[in-house]
């Protein structure tokens, strides 16, 4: 299963500005797109709360999940590390469907957890990724922490968008 960062229904979170790269103003994006380069692929982003739109004029593959770009307007160092700390979204429509067996964040936030024998477990309350893959944050009705789950099907077998629920299989830790 693959997950793609968003961050509601209306943008989708495609990257975060971490920082200023050099002394002509370009920036370091990390980028939350399958290939890093995608980040550009979309039209201008635009911050959190639509109070700034960027637009990628030029980028290189920075190693990983991050790319150097130059953003129209931003000419000195100054400049970009002004903008550290951005993230920048696109409109959803923009974006192709999820392709099947693939899930935008927003897709599965908000949805109620089961247990595969059809229980009531919570709702699923974030999408969290440390580096070792995409965890389902499940908020239980029990109270308490919530649950980090992990997004493969051994835990999660079944994602059932239309009816707004996912069936959970919540690790037991302590037998591991």
């Amino acid at each position: 299963m693959t997950v793609l960062p968003n961050d509601s229904d209306e943008r989708v979170l495609l990257g975060r500005i971490t920082g200023a790269h050099g002394l002509k103003g370009e920036v370091k994006i990390a980028t939350f797109t399958a290939e890093p380069e995608d980040v550009a692929a979309y039209g201008p982003l635009m911050s959190a709360d639509g109070s700034l739109t960027v637009e990628i004029t030029s980028l290189r593959h920075a190693g990983g999940s991050s790319v150097i770009a130059r953003l129209r307007g931003i000419v000195d160092r100054n400049a970009a590390e002004s903008l550290r700390g951005t993230d920048l979204f696109v409109h959803r429509s923009v974006l192709p469907p999820a392709e099947e067996d693939e899930f935008y964040y927003s897709d599965l936030i908000g949805l109620s957890a089961i247990s595969p024998d059809g229980e009531p477990l919570g709702e699923i309350v974030a999408v969290q990724n440390y580096g070792a893959g995409d965890m389902l944050e499940l908020r239980l009705l029990a109270g308490g922490q919530s649950q980090l789950i992990p997004f493969e099907s051994a835990y999660v077998p079944k994602v059932d968008l239309e009816a707004k629920r996912i069936t959970v299989v919540i690790p037991n830790y302590e037998q591991q």
